[in-house]
């Protein structure tokens, strides 16, 4: 199988730039843990952040597009900004994402605002997968952490308050897109102030022979943070508001209208007596309006013109406590969530669709860290209580009768929820010699979201697939629960670093869009009103995933590097013989890079193998492969100013990856139904001042 895959794509790179700061993870634990450091290498300085703000070589507005360059990853491309990172065949809710340390609820029952939504490439100073599954103090979820970082100002190293700035702008050709944005303040040994404000904004994007419609975007974000610290006792609060104003997704039904997010967070970390302790309180607060006729061409009847509002608050905290070589913590969170479909021409028709959803869990863990003759290895266990219920739909006059009665049977089967779920991680490794071995073996679960479980009226509303299909919600889910072992091997020698993996993940109770049994007999008259006559419901089923990905990098002499990744996954489900939906083909990078005292350029390849084991029961199609090029620079202009860019699709091909969405916007340059493509040929510069 893997023979006929690699020869299949003869002509495909299979590595890509992975920059020498990609392996720059926190000292103890770097094996398991693969980092793109955006701002290049690390200050000395109380500013976190230094001159070289586009090591990870992408343009794109959010931070999904440098996370799918590591090993394993790949990006959803769902949109300008409300792109996703699939890694090693998972995504969305499956994964454990944070953004400069908070977890929540996306607004969004499409996920138009994935948490890399929240992470705009200008602000972004690093991101990081965890290699293998998560560790259990980093809650519940099937597959690795995701955290993404935004720059800030660090503690000083004297009595002085020192101020620190960096800022950056930046401008793409392919959608005249231009970014602004950074950080400044003030920090000293015990204080730190700063301010961090961003703007952003970009039209249609072009593609070889047009422009794709309604791909434009809108994008502020701005906070303050301060911090004190003394005594080996650290006190940090953050808030951050992003107001996101009207944005185009053509795989979606509707656009983005606005998303107004605000987030805080307060955190410790310190002791209590002689015994190591952190506590963390987060609260994010989403409110979201989408509709169908702003951006795009409006529905030719009055009686389609749709406007949702949306809306969903988390609140989460965690404490955890050191006692030797085990730290024992607590952690929990509790989300309240509600969308309401209407028409903004006719007040009287309303639909709750997911109606007052309060979700909530409450998880205890511990974990034990041990070292012996260069080897560490790490042992937790979790086990968390969950909860949901949600609130009868309230269903205005104007709704058809059909809709209504459907809506009455629903508040009538209603009942809380709760599940009982445990989790266990076991990672061994060897952070230094020349063979450095890795094995992670876990057993993690998920409980079916908000959409999966309580969406009762037919839509298109999928948590982020944006593949044109009807799904209905579940109330007979079961969580998942996910079997999985990933090993590998990092040889470190001399000039050559190769980091191989594999692993393989059983899934018991997978949520995947099934046939909507004939017995629903209302809901597939509704869905079929609605142009589906073949809906699906989320249902467990089992799956099972595995593969490979590895990253390379040769120091072939001084000023002359070879970098690359690989990545392969393989879906497939276990209860019927048919493949995963939407799992990413093979696909890989190579770059070559000549990196001189004040300047470097890097010629770069992309590309994926075609994908044809699709999933025959979600109607998927196959796709072609592909391979573009790319071309990068970087310019060192003093020793606060950089310029860096590059031109992406240098040959101007015209290719779509298999997991882009697919285009409903009419009067495009790209076909309804047709796979979004990425941009053509598009000049990229950024400057960074830094001082």
């Amino acid at each position: 199988m893997f023979i006929r895959l690699l020869s299949s794509a003869a002509a495909l790179p299979l590595f890509v730039a992975a920059q020498p700061v990609l392996a720059e993870e926190a000292e103890d634990s770097a094996p398991l843990t693969d980092t793109i450091v955006v701002t290049g290498q690390r200050s000395t300085t109380p500013l976190d952040t230094t001159t070289d703000p586009v090591s990870g070589h992408a343009s794109a507005p959010d931070a999904a597009a440098l996370a799918a360059r590591l090993p394993g990853a790949a990006l959803i491309g769902n949109g300008p900004i409300s792109g996703q990172v699939q890694y090693r065949g998972l995504f969305s809710e499956r994964l454990a994402t944070r953004v400069s340390g908070l977890s929540f609820q996306s607004g969004g029952p499409n996920a138009m605002d994935p948490p890399l939504h929240y992470a705009p490439a200008i602000l972004l100073d690093s991101i990081s997968v965890s290699r293998g599954a998560a560790p259990v103090s980093e809650g519940p979820g099937i597959g690795a952490l995701v955290d993404a970082r935004l720059k800030s100002v660090d503690f000083g190293t004297d009595a002085r308050l020192t101020p620190k700035v960096s800022l950056a702008s930046s401008y793409r050709t392919a959608d005249r897109g231009f970014a602004v944005g950074g950080v400044a303040g003030l920090a000293s040994e015990s204080v730190k102030f700063n301010a961090i404000a961003a703007w952003e904004q970009g039209g249609d994007y072009d593609i070889p022979g047009g422009r794709a419609r309604d791909t434009g975007y809108d994008r502020l974000t701005y906070g303050l943070s301060a911090g004190f610290q003394a005594q080996g006792n650290r006190l940090t609060l953050d808030w951050r508001r992003q107001e996101t104003g009207p944005s185009g997704n053509p795989p979606f039904a509707m656009d983005i209208d606005y998303f107004h997010t605000d987030f805080a967070r307060l955190a410790f970390d310190g002791s209590i007596g002689t015994l190591p302790f952190d506590l963390a309180l987060g609260y994010t607060d989403v409110r979201h309006g989408m509709d169908n006729y702003d951006l795009r061409p409006a529905p030719a009847s009055t009686a389609m013109y749709r406007y949702s509002a949306a809306d969903a608050q988390t609140m989460t905290a965690r404490a955890r406590l050191g006692i030797g070589p085990v730290r024992i913590g607590v952690d929990g969170e509790s989300i309240q969530r509600s969308v309401t479909i209407s028409n903004p021409l006719n007040p009287a028709f309303s639909i709750g669709s997911l109606e007052n959803v309060r979700q909530w869990r409450i998880g205890t863990f511990a974990e034990a860290k041990v070292s012996a003759g260069g080897w560490q290895a790490e042992a937790g266990l979790r086990v968390d209580w969950h909860g949901a219920r949600m609130d009868a739909p309230l269903i205005g006059t104007a709704v058809p009768a059909m809709i209504s009665n459907l809506a009455t049977m629903t508040g009538m089967a209603l009942t809380p929820h709760h599940d009982t779920t445990w989790d266990a991680v076991v990672r061994i490794w060897r952070a230094d010699g020349t063979w450095r071995p890795r094995l992670t073996l876990a057993r993690k679960t998920r409980v079916p979201g908000s959409v999966e479980r309580f969406s009762w009226l037919p839509t298109e509303a999928s948590g982020g697939l944006a593949d044109g299909n009807i799904y209905i919600g579940n109330q007979a889910l079961k969580p998942e629960v996910s079997w999985s072992a990933e090993g590998g091997v990092d040889l470190v020698a001399g000039p050559i670093t190769f980091r191989p993996s594999l692993f393989y993940r059983r899934v018991e109770d997978y949520i995947q869009g099934t046939p909507v049994p004939a017995s629903m007999t209302m809901q597939i008259a509704i869905a079929t009103m609605n142009g589906d006559s073949t809906p699906l419901i989320w249902s467990n089923v089992e799956a099972e995933l595995y593969g490979a990905d590895a990253d390379l990098t040769w120091q072939i002499m001084p000023q002359l590097r070879l970098d690359g990744t690989v990545s392969y996954v393989r879906g497939k489900r276990r209860d019927i013989a048919d493949n995963l939906y939407r799992i990413a083909p093979l696909n890989g990078r190579l770059a070559l890079t000549w990196d001189a005292t004040v300047w470097s350029l890097t010629g770069e390849l992309v590309g994926a193998a075609s994908q044809d084991q699709v999933s025959a029961s979600n109607s998927e199609a196959a796709s072609p492969g592909w391979v573009a090029a790319n071309l990068w620079f970087g310019v060192t202009l003093g020793k606060a100013i950089s310029l860096t860019g590059g031109v992406e699709n240098l040959f101007d091909r015209r290719y779509a990856d298999h997991l882009a969405g697919r285009n409903r916007v009419m009067l495009s340059d790209v076909a309804m139904g047709e796979k979004l493509p990425a941009p053509g040929r598009s000049l990229f510069v950024r400057l960074g001042v830094d001082f």
